[in-house]
């Protein structure tokens, strides 16, 4: 399925992404602040907001913030959570269409697991665009991390990936955290626009039961672009396999990779 495709999926999870997904470590913002300077009353531009899973920690900080989201129910799910926030805007737009009123710049423009959905012929000169030369580009994501003792449960249910015809072909075990590579860095330089003064690593552990983590799931474009047999397949092998845990819980592993570059 194309990228344009994949990514107007997550509209479908709108009332569920704010409570199946997890927040980011309250360290990354304030990473983000002391990297960048930024203090209110400096103007943020948030891209992909979804629901405002990122929102509220700057926003309770002070920053006015302009949040773009593509997805009409997300959109709307965002001004809902953010409502008590009167210097938060939510429009809906995609990044690569919409256009600020002429007068208006940002000091710092952000992507929380959202910038890799952006048009990458669009996305780098669109940001240097709306930003002074030394503003920054913060980007960052939430993903499945592989450190040595990873849960077992992941090896187990990656041969029902396969047996289905939905495994990617990468090897297993994937790189541990400090392993991964930041690719996302390799593209700021890239671009010409941005330089990197800065990459930080978060790992965190969560615990979930069977119907917690199928909800998390259910988040995922893969997911939910999955063949509805398939998908009804998998969700029954998770559930027999944690059905026979003693806590019937598994334990998913997280990696946030933050990108801070400045503009040239």
């Amino acid at each position: 399925m194309s990228r344009e495709r994949l990514r107007a999926t997550f509209d479908s999870a709108a009332s569920l992404y704010q409570r199946a997904r997890p927040d980011y470590p309250a360290e990354l913002y304030s990473d983000l602040r002391a990297i960048t300077g930024i203090e209110p009353p400096a103007h943020l531009l948030e891209v992909g907001c979804g629901p405002g899973k990122a929102t509220p920690p700057l926003a309770r900080a002070g920053f006015p913030i302009t949040a773009v989201e593509l997805g009409g129910a997300l959109a709307a799910e965002a001004r809902r959570r953010l409502a008590a926030f009167p210097g938060v805007s939510v429009i809906t737009a995609s990044f690569e269409e919409w256009e600020p009123p002429a007068d208006v710049r940002f000091d710092l423009l952000y992507a929380a697991t959202a910038w890799k959905w952006v048009d990458p012929t669009v996305k780098y000169a669109k940001a240097a665009a709306l930003l002074p030369s030394g503003g920054h580009l913060a980007v960052w994501d939430a993903q499945h991390a592989f450190p040595a003792d990873f849960d077992p449960f992941f090896t187990e249910i990656q041969q029902v990936y396969d047996e289905m015809g939905e495994g990617d072909g990468s090897p297993w075990p994937p790189p541990a955290p400090e392993d991964q590579p930041d690719s996302t860095a390799e593209e700021f330089e890239a671009s010409g626009h941005f330089t990197v003064v800065a990459t930080r690593r978060y790992v965190w552990a969560l615990r979930y039961t069977a119907e917690e983590y199928i909800a998390l799931l259910d988040t995922f474009s893969g997911h939910i672009a999955m063949r509805p047999d398939r998908r009804d397949h998998l969700y029954r092998e998770i559930r027999a396999r944690l059905a026979a845990r003693p806590d019937g819980r598994l334990t998913r592993h997280w990696l946030a990779v933050l990108t801070v570059g400045r503009r040239r």
